[in-house]
């Protein structure tokens, strides 16, 4: 990027003010056609948007696939093993240390071993209560004694391990001086929690606790809030671990770890340190029953609680990437869950995704409005092109199409006279006249340069006036009753409407279009609305609404010729009374027939022609439409839904050749 230098002219070098202003758009094309194929097959624009992000696509993974990986790592993990190891540790060491003790007790024939083993004899059944009874008991044997003092041990570290990750292996062979520093960092760490749970500004706070104890922290936290995130979810997978344990396992685990936060003078301190940070993340799933692991090999307290913690992140990144909650958004995928179940890769198919979300955004195809998304009048636009294109390769396919237009004028005759060329228009060009303008305009030009050549500007345009400019006004009713997607021909009539409505906005502007739907009651449906419709769940199918919408559009086009096409799978079951309200039934009664009928005759009396394309061949229907288009002069055809829109294309090309005929 240049920069100027005074006097020196410019400086090129590397640009640094952001995103490169000359790199090329991101590609969006696959992308807007992928969301195209989805709404022009019945689906609305939300969920066509999360079905292509759930697919991925351009090599990289989408949703599915990833969550498939989380799915499988989490059937991995509820196999890491039983969370009652520790426990079956230390019965095991407590079961080696009194076998030890009775040995040499037993040659012994002083009164003081009977006492002793009367003592073992009376020590309770459970393990916690036992290792608790012998806290003071006077070992005899050295090698239960050394059995006993790594029970001690191993709680010590096992059940600090449990709150603080990777301690058990900072605690191996831990002297008293290691373990008052452990005393230290829980009392230090417990006021920074509680400062921070009270507002106040802690960074520089931080930086001493970590300085001063972050030979406990390898995980290297970079905030407070970094800190006590990691803290709080491993406290809350404690308490998850804790919960999946049979009522038995929970209550002895439970009275090993008060025994050995209290040989510690921890008890207090920890039991705060856990309410601030219950105070700190409320929105944990604190004290609440999860996913445990259940496999063969005993895990250890710290493992245990590891492993618990591991399946509820894996758990929340499996739902966030399902995306299926309310207002679910990519956002909400916690990047660094993802790395740590999938690695980097998986990072990076989540950013294309979400780069291919914002831009589609940002280049102006699909826009959100109160927090709905919608798609664009750009995007529209290209999805009726779309149909239209897909519609015109079949007629080609069928030999059906010529649609080509090989004459450029609109019916009537010359008048001798010529206009200005406006955008649509399909009058021949009166070339004189277009010539004559080009020279006029361009032979008082003082800044010409000698050359004598005309050029011919769009401003120079004129074509060749007919007695008649007007085109035809086409009415479209599409049904919307849910009959339609029982059927699996609602996509269908929705791809078709956008065809038809592209064909005419872009081939024939002079021609008019409205598309009215009809289920309950009758509505005009705009491009962008209809690309988003889905189809309507109450029962009913109003034609007669829908006719009365249609003459009405015909009316404001009186100088046109008017078309009205029908796209219907059922017979009228509902229509509109008197005051306005909405009357359904089934099997169509007597009244909704009557009032429907009087209405295609209205149509009629304006001149209208009325086609009905049938979509069932229930034989109600097939006699109902073939008496309305008799009534209106009009034709039945019964495609399925696969050559719909070849079928309403071919016939409205059909209908203008006719009126340019006469």
């Amino acid at each position: 990027m240049a920069r100027p230098r005074p006097g020196r002219g410019y400086r090129y070098g590397r640009w640094r003010g952001g995103p490169d202003p000359l790199a090329p758009p991101y590609d969006l094309g696959s992308a807007v056609d992928e969301i195209g194929d989805s709404v022009l097959g019945g689906s609305g624009v939300r969920e066509a948007l999360r079905e292509l992000l759930r697919r991925g696509m351009d090599g990289r993974r989408g949703l599915d696939e990833l969550r498939r990986s989380v799915r499988e790592r989490l059937r991995q993990a509820r196999t890491a093993g039983r969370m009652d190891g520790t426990l079956q540790e230390v019965r095991e060491l407590l079961d080696r240390a009194l076998a030890a003790e009775r040995r040499e007790l037993f040659p012994d024939p002083d009164d003081l071993a009977r006492l002793k083993e009367a003592e073992l004899d009376a020590l309770p059944q459970d393990t916690a209560g036992a290792v608790r009874a012998l806290k003071e008991y006077d070992w005899a044997s050295a090698e239960a004694r050394q059995t006993y003092d790594q029970i001690q041990d191993l709680l010590r570290r096992e059940v600090l391990d449990s709150s603080f990750a990777n301690m058990k292996q900072a605690l191996q062979n831990a002297t008293e001086q290691d373990v008052q520093a452990v005393k230290d960092m829980v009392a230090d760490l417990s006021q920074l929690v509680d400062a921070h749970n009270r507002g106040e500004d802690t960074e520089e706070r931080f930086r001493e606790f970590m300085e001063k104890h972050g030979q406990f922290f390898p995980d290297d936290p970079q905030s407070v809030d970094e800190l006590i995130d990691s803290l709080a979810r491993r406290a809350a997978a404690q308490e998850r671990m804790m919960a999946g344990l049979s009522p038995e396992q929970r209550a002895e685990l439970a009275d090993l770890m008060a025994q050995t936060m209290s040989d510690l003078g921890l008890a207090s301190e920890m039991a705060h340190l856990q309410d601030a940070l219950r105070q700190a993340r409320p929105d944990l799933p604190w004290g609440q029953r999860g996913q445990v692991p259940d496999g063969e090999q005993g895990l250890g307290l710290g493992d245990a609680t590891s492993a618990v913690a591991e399946l509820a992140d894996l758990e929340a990144l499996s739902n966030q990437l399902s995306q299926g909650y309310a207002g679910a958004s990519l956002a909400d995928v916690d990047e660094e869950l993802l790395e740590q179940a999938l690695g980097r890769e998986a990072v990076d198919d989540l950013a294309a995704l979400r780069q291919m979300e914002r831009e589609l955004e940002r280049q102006g195809y699909l826009n959100r409005s109160d927090g709905k998304l919608e798609l664009s009048p750009k995007a529209v636009r290209r999805l009726g092109a779309t149909a239209l294109r897909r519609v015109f390769a079949k007629l080609d396919a069928t030999g059906r199409g010529e649609h080509d237009v090989a004459d450029a004028g609109a019916a009537g005759e010359l008048t001798g006279s010529s206009r200005e060329w406006q955008f649509g228009d399909e009058q021949p060009l009166d070339v004189v006249r277009t010539v004559r303008n080009a020279v006029l305009r361009t032979a008082g030009d003082p800044h010409g340069d000698g050359d004598r050549r005309v050029r011919i500007a769009v401003e120079d345009f004129e074509v060749v006036e007919t007695e008649r400019r007007t085109g035809a006004a086409v009415a479209l009713l599409v049904d919307l009753s849910y009959s339609m997607a029982l059927r699996g021909t609602w996509g269908a009539a929705k791809s078709t409407a956008m065809a038809l409505h592209s064909l005419v906005t872009t081939r024939f502007p002079q021609d008019a279009i409205q598309i009215i739907g009809f289920s309950s009651t009758a509505q005009v449906l705009k491009p962008e609305t209809l690309a988003e419709l889905s189809v309507d769940t109450l029962q009913g199918t109003n034609l007669q609404h829908g006719l009365i919408l249609a003459r009405r559009f015909l009316a404001r086009h009186r100088d046109a010729e008017p078309v009205v096409l029908v796209v219907t799978d059922g017979e009228p079951t509902a229509h509109l009374e008197e005051d306005g309200t909405p009357y359904f039934c089934w099997p169509p009664m007597p009244e909704t027939i009557a009032r429907t009928v009087a209405e295609v005759e209205r149509v009629a009396r304006s001149g209208a022609t009325l086609n009905v394309f049938a979509l069932d061949p229930e034989p109600g229907l097939v006699h109902f439409v073939h008496d309305i288009t008799a009534r209106a002069g009009g034709r039945v055809f019964t495609p399925d839904s696969e050559r719909l829109g070849e079928y309403v294309v071919a016939d409205y090309l059909r209908t203008r050749r006719g009126r340019r005929a006469r």
